[in-house]
């Protein structure tokens, strides 16, 4: 929505709004908010609403005042599971400290950065995804198990499919939110789902995934299950990914392939736990087509980046292939679009096609100490960042 303050509070009267939920992502991208009512949504907006950030997972290890959020109009979004009457909707926001400077930890804003910086270097990039998660049962007092909601396999359709009308619902949702999906399906695993977005601009990309996952978890929860996007939920079944495809355009027009892709190659063994940030995600790598070793293929599935074939653009993208559905959309965009700079920057040749000997980091552990000591992510995202991200 682009309009001015003075519209906007006209549209919250004419549209009956009652409640507007300011939304953030923590440092590893789970979603928080704080709701308010209309009469305090021309002072959020104008000069921002406190939070106590000692409460929140990665804000709160420095001595901070009061955080304030700081709501992006453009964001706004109907969410079309709350009653018509006395309408709900959502925001996005920025976070700052109490005398408007940024705050380091806020991830939305370090994504922002990086775009800009992409963008005087004269590179534009453009980001699809595709995600996946996994529907549980839940017992008789609503607590979820581990028990899968059907038994079905990859592409298979009902009665054997029982996922089909929660993404059905998902789908026609987000739609309702202005977020289109492009294809959904069944995927491998017992009660395993996948739907797919196609391509927008970093920033919108990273808050679709974010609207996403919380409309697919609102969705499940309607229909009595549990949605699980951790990256290892069941053990011998394949782990949820979140598979990031990278488009990287000159100003004029130009694609930027092998460079970049070099880039990406040159710095995720060090750069790992942005993408995967739990012990799981470190279980889920060799399993299935889910990488074990950093490489790249025009063919094979199981890289850790693919190449697909042309599409209608006319572009070819490189599909990053790690990253696990629990990633933080922004911090995974913003470290792509950096890794991709740098091999731009220095012109990097890309290697041979094989699998090389280098395997990703084998634990969590190992992947939090390369970034911590890596020069590249700590002069990227601050040393702040990556140290409150990797306690």
């Amino acid at each position: 929505m682009d309009c001015s303050l003075e519209e906007f509070m006209q549209y919250i009267e004419e549209e009956d709004i009652k409640f507007i939920r300011l939304a953030f992502c923590d440092v590893h991208g789970n979603l928080k908010n704080i709701s308010v009512m209309p009469h305090r949504l021309e002072e959020a907006i104008s000069y921002g609403i406190p939070i106590n950030a000692s409460l929140i997972p990665g804000f709160g290890e420095n001595v901070y005042p009061d955080l304030f959020l700081h709501p992006d109009i453009s964001t706004t979004t109907l969410l079309p599971w709350r009653p018509e009457s006395g309408k709900v909707i959502r925001m996005l926001c920025d976070i700052t400290l109490q005398d408007g400077t940024p705050f380091a930890i806020d991830t939305r804003n370090v994504l922002k950065k990086a775009i800009d910086v992409a963008s005087k270097e004269g590179i534009k990039f453009r980001f699809g995804s595709r995600s996946e998660f996994y529907l549980f049962k839940t017992d008789e007092d609503g607590n979820p198990t581990k028990i899968p909601c059907d038994n079905a396999g990859y592409m298979d359709i009902a009665p054997l499919d029982k996922g089909e009308n929660v993404r059905r619902d998902i789908c026609l949702t987000l739609e309702r939110m202005g977020i289109l999906p492009i294809n959904s399906h069944h995927e491998a695993g017992p009660g395993q789902n996948q739907i797919d977005f196609a391509s927008s601009d970093p920033l919108k990309a990273a808050d679709n995934v974010v609207t996403y996952i919380s409309v697919v978890k609102t969705i499940a929860a309607r229909y009595g299950f549990v949605a699980d996007f951790s990256p290892k939920p069941l053990e011998g079944a394949p782990g949820n990914g979140f598979h990031i495809n990278v488009l990287a355009i000159s100003d004029d027009g130009k694609q930027i392939l092998s460079p970049a892709i070099a880039g990406i190659l040159e710095h995720i063994h060090d750069t790992t736990v942005f993408f995967n940030n739990s012990e799981q995600s470190y279980r889920r790598f060799g399993e299935g087509s889910a990488p074990r070793y950093i490489s790249w293929s025009a063919e094979n599935r199981g890289q850790l980046i693919r190449i697909p074939p042309v599409g209608k653009s006319g572009y070819h993208y490189a599909q990053l292939r790690s990253p696990d559905a629990n990633a933080n959309p922004y911090l995974a965009m913003a470290l792509i679009i950096y890794e991709c700079l740098d091999g731009i920057k220095k012109n990097l040749e890309l290697p041979s096609a094989v699998t090389t000997p280098e395997p990703l980091p084998v634990s969590l552990d190992e992947a939090k100490r390369l970034a911590l000591a890596d020069p590249f992510v700590n002069e990227s995202f601050g040393k702040e960042l990556v140290e409150a991200y990797c306690r």
